[in-house]
């Protein structure tokens, strides 16, 4: 796997064509929450192809901090590394060992979360409802993001949460309270990292949590909760206005094996290459598609792509794919065309959003995406950071508000993409969508901040330059 400087920018020139076999990085999303429930059970837990991306070693090492033993599991001889089963990169088995939720013990300085928004909010979730208290930090990125949306529930249910910086951001003081109180909380954004760290401080409320969206937002906290026997309720509201979830407690969760399928989002990457290129042709292996997630392969065959899907046997193991389907996906060259997104497809492919603006900058006619301002909220402000980077390659765009439009080329044939200089702002996703955006411009393109793409995917540049011929 190889290493980019942070502070050089890096050159990606047009790729004739686009070959090949990629097998993405396991699900972050998913080894956030695997290691998290596996803490919370009293006991000894295996996620076999768990991501090794700087996001989820944050989690680990708040862990950590908190008493739990996360260490590789090894085999006789072997020795820690960035490889894991089978060859594949960024991926790691490892063995969690934790003396349950109600063990922990109080760290001896603040939690570092580094630039990871999910392990702060479902971590504050978890701490809510145990007997200690502690501070959850980060990056200078992360202390700029929003946590009011967790700090008023979690308040509500009982917990004392505060925050240092304005605006209730952090770093955030935690101390746990048990038994918290049961709560129904509609969320004001659907965002599936609030849901997950209501519902994980539900686990410890006595009586029914239940959280309220306006559209359902990922499932996996839910599929993974029912994988370990705990009860979740969900559906739509009898008023059909809302997506309710909830359960009940207090209840305990148990130490499980698991393994954890491909990141879509990292996927995502691929797919608008391949559609976008003007000559390609990728497989994408054992990639998770849960049905919550999957949103951006629908919308790419909405503008036209050609995807197969190949469903994949989950691997052997008591329980699977953490619950999760999964299935090979190839795609090839496709003429794409403008679509209209509203809000509720923006909050199901939130995460692709950048990808599916760069296939709206190569298909024909015009992309509008509204409703997208969650996207100000990220590891950067991605509205602004699309339409610098797309525009400094040729593209099209304007940002009106908190939508965007997006003027596409004449297909595949004329996209119309040029290379030059453009920024990632330290954001992992935009980093990937302008180094894809660079196979299919033409000229070369330089990429400042390419290193960024490590935070959920490690092996990118070294995938990236596998398939390029």
């Amino acid at each position: 796997m190889s290493v980019l400087p942070a502070s050089l920018p890096l050159r990606v020139s047009h790729a004739a064509r686009l070959r090949g076999e990629v097998r993405v990085p396991p699900d972050k999303s998913i080894t956030h929450r695997a290691l998290l429930l596996a803490a919370m059970a009293a006991g000894t837990s295996r996620l076999r192809s768990a991501s090794t991306a700087l996001d989820p070693h944050s989690t680990v090492s708040c862990l950590r901090a908190l008493g739990v033993t996360v260490e590789p599991a090894l085999e006789a001889g072997q020795t820690p590394s960035a490889t894991g089963p089978g060859g594949l990169a960024g991926a790691i088995d490892w063995i969690v060992r934790s003396p349950g939720w109600l063990g922990w013990r109080a760290p001896n300085g603040p939690l570092d979360c580094g630039n990871s928004g999910t392990t702060m909010r479902l971590l504050a979730g978890l701490l809510a409802g145990s007997h200690i208290a502690a501070e959850l930090d980060g990056d200078a990125s992360l202390r700029t993001r929003p946590m009011r949306r967790i700090v008023e529930p979690l308040r509500a249910m009982g917990a004392s949460v505060e925050a240092a910086g304005s605006d209730d951001r952090p770093p955030l003081r935690v101390r746990g309270w048990r038994p918290l109180d049961a709560l129904d909380w509609s969320t004001v954004v659907p965002s599936a990292q609030v849901k997950s760290a209501i519902l994980l401080a539900g686990l410890a409320a006595a009586g029914t949590t239940t959280v309220r969206e306006a559209v359902q937002t990922r499932d996996h906290t839910e599929r993974m909760l029912r994988a370990r026997g705990v009860a979740v309720e969900s559906g739509q509201d009898r008023d059909g206005t809302s997506w309710a979830v909830s359960v009940e407690g207090p209840t305990q969760v148990p130490p499980l094996d698991e393994a954890i399928p491909g990141d879509f989002s990292a996927a995502a990457f691929w797919l608008v290459a391949g559609a976008a290129h003007p000559d390609a042709e990728l497989r994408l292996r054992a990639v998770g598609l849960n049905p919550t997630r999957r949103a951006a392969l629908d919308l790419l065959r909405a503008m036209g792509a050609v995807v197969e899907e190949q469903p994949d046997a989950p691997a052997a193991g008591p329980s699977g794919e953490a619950g999760e389907p999964r299935a090979d996906l190839v795609v090839r060259s496709s003429a794409l065309a403008a679509i209209e997104l509203g809000p509720a497809d923006v909050a199901r492919a939130i995460d692709e959003i950048p990808a599916l603006a760069l296939a709206a900058a190569c298909a024909r006619g015009r992309t509008i995406i509204r409703g997208a301002g969650e996207l100000r909220h990220k590891e950067s402000d991605r509205l602004v950071g699309i339409v610098e980077g797309l525009s400094a390659l040729g593209a099209r765009v304007e940002l009106e508000g908190d939508d965007l439009r997006i003027e596409g080329g004449a297909g595949r044939e004329a996209h119309g993409l040029r290379g030059g200089p453009v920024a990632s702002h330290a954001d992992h996703r935009l980093a990937m969508t302008f180094a894809i955006a660079g196979l299919i411009a033409t000229g070369d393109t330089s990429l400042e901040g390419a290193a960024a793409a490590a935070v959920s995917y490690p092996g990118f540049f070294d995938d990236l330059e596998r398939v390029r011929q």
